[in-house]
């Protein structure tokens, strides 16, 4: 269990620590009106306030009910991942990594609607030509890297054990 917890806690700091300093770099370093275009345009750098979720799904509700949502419901949602991840016992090595990650990301997400008056930094955008991301955060990347760790968890534990056999005496 001291294992575990430690495992979740260096995750969730590692997290939090590399998207709130991404944050406040991009807050002291990049505009609101104007983007930083680099890799022929591929990557562009602008900081944008997201009250909502995810592509800014839920930002035109009544603020009320906004933080009723992304605050108190995600700070919930978290707390019981968190509690799954110290109780649980997976089927598989990646599952409690893959959410200790999902978990990062939210709760330095929330830490930004908390600090910041209800919305998140957001600043990085990819794509070619017209065809592009929403703007989003590092969380944001940690988050969308958990949910497919988990997703292919299975899958990732059954080829490791394939290879495994194979290489047995």
């Amino acid at each position: 269990m001291l294992r575990r917890l430690l495992l979740i806690v260096t995750i969730l700091v590692s997290c939090v620590g590399c998207d709130q300093t991404t944050k406040s770099m991009a807050k002291t370093y990049l505009s609101e009106t104007q983007a930083v275009s680099l890799l022929g345009g591929s990557v562009r750098l602008q900081v944008a306030k997201n009250y909502g979720a995810f592509l800014s799904l839920g930002a035109d509700l009544d603020p009320s009910m906004r933080t009723a949502f992304l605050s108190v419901g995600v700070a919930s949602v978290l707390v019981a991942l968190f509690i799954y991840c110290l109780v649980s016992t997976p089927s598989n090595s990646i599952v409690v990594p893959a959410l200790a990650i999902i978990i990062g990301g939210g709760v330095s997400n929330l830490i930004d609607r908390l600090v910041y008056g209800g919305y998140v930094v957001d600043f990085l955008n990819v794509g070619i030509a017209s065809i592009r991301t929403g703007i989003f955060n590092v969380a944001d990347v940690f988050i969308m890297s958990g949910v497919f760790l988990l997703l292919s968890s299975d899958w990732i534990s059954k080829r490791g054990s394939q290879n495994a056999k194979t290489q047995a005496p």
